[in-house]
């Protein structure tokens, strides 16, 4: 990212509670041009960046704008000026949500031109990419709207705290679909990602609740987690993000494994997760960022030694079912 990428972003409330959706105007197609003759047009008018911004749209489906000035600006408003400018050239849609609090943020979906410019990066025509428009309601519409954009949130906050810390990147941010293709039905983590500070390299599963699974669901997650420390042989740390003190409070008390490290945290807009927001169960506290939280064999130690320990057993052999790729890397963590 150029230098324009560097500098503080900070978080904006966003509604969650949908009841309207407003779907922006989409200018027409330009008549008469060959994509060839859109994309060399579009050429002198788009920089790195705003492809950087379509590739993540394209992976991550939907950003809002305070997620985008996280990733890629030093304001709001040049993130503003900017995606206004995108979404005249289609390469971005945009809609926002009305509910009784007033109107939400804008959320960004990958437009016709955006999906164009990656399909020509990929040698591919927009069928073979799978873009739609149709896709872009049907996420405007949907339940799981609050829940896609609250777990690109947490990965777009450790961004905007890598670009503050000298060393530091978000070297891995995988999606929920990226995960599913590579982990099968054993798991099904919300996010994968590697935060690098420094010579610290902390591999992450990310799971998001909004609390509308049961706390017996969020438990039953957990041997899964300990099929794929053993596949991989060795632990990665599991980090669920919650809205609530109350739900993090909890979860707590199921979410421990003899063999998963766990750490939690409440992530909401005005909190940021690569800060100090971070738990590990069997630990007491202060709270630590991401990359502090250490080895996550040094919280498995903890864990095995405290007296709330309890033996989960062995999972079944049919969980190791479906890992048919084992792409997480071990840590590389100070002790």
């Amino acid at each position: 990212m150029d230098s324009e990428m560097n500098g503080s972003a900070a978080r904006r409330g966003e509604g969650r509670s949908a009841h309207e959706v407003v779907v922006s105007r989409v200018p027409p197609a330009r008549g008469g041009k060959s994509r060839d003759d859109r994309l060399y047009e579009l050429a002198a008018r788009i920089t790195e960046r705003d492809r950087a911004i379509c590739r993540l749209l394209h992976e991550h489906r939907v950003l809002t704008t305070s997620q985008i000035e996280e990733v890629a600006f030093t304001s709001l408003r040049k993130a503003q000026e900017r995606l206004s400018l995108l979404h005249g050239l289609e390469v971005v849609d945009r809609f926002r949500r009305r509910s009784w609090s007033g109107t939400g943020p804008f959320h960004f979906t990958l437009g016709r031109t955006g999906a164009e410019v990656i399909a020509a990066e990929r040698g591919l025509t927009i069928a073979e990419l799978g873009w739609q428009r149709l896709t872009t309601t049907a996420l405007a519409k949907s339940s799981q709207l609050a829940h896609l954009a609250g777990c690109n949130g947490v990965f777009t906050g450790l961004i905007a705290t890598a670009r503050e810390t000298p060393g530091a990147a978000l070297d891995e941010w995988w999606s929920a679909r990226r995960c599913a293709a590579a982990w099968g039905d054993a798991i099904r983590p919300d996010g994968y990602g590697v935060y690098v500070e420094g010579d610290v390299r902390l591999p992450f599963l990310l799971e998001y609740d909004t609390g509308s699974e049961t706390l017996a669901r969020l438990e039953g997650k957990l041997p899964g987690y300990a099929a794929l420390t053993r596949a991989v042989e060795h632990p990665t740390w599991v980090c669920f993000c919650f809205l609530s003190a109350a739900r993090e409070a909890s979860a707590r008390r199921v979410l421990v494994h003899p063999e998963v490290p766990v750490a939690t945290a409440v992530v909401v807009p005005d909190s940021a997760a690569g800060g100090p927001v971070w738990l590990a169960i069997g630990d007491a506290g202060p709270r630590l960022r991401l990359v502090d939280l250490g080895h996550p064999g040094r919280a498995l130690g903890q864990l095995a030694e405290g007296s709330g320990r309890r033996d989960r057993g062995s999972p079944a052999h049919g969980a190791l079912i479906g890992i048919h790729q084992l792409p997480v890397e071990p840590p590389a963590t100070r002790t």
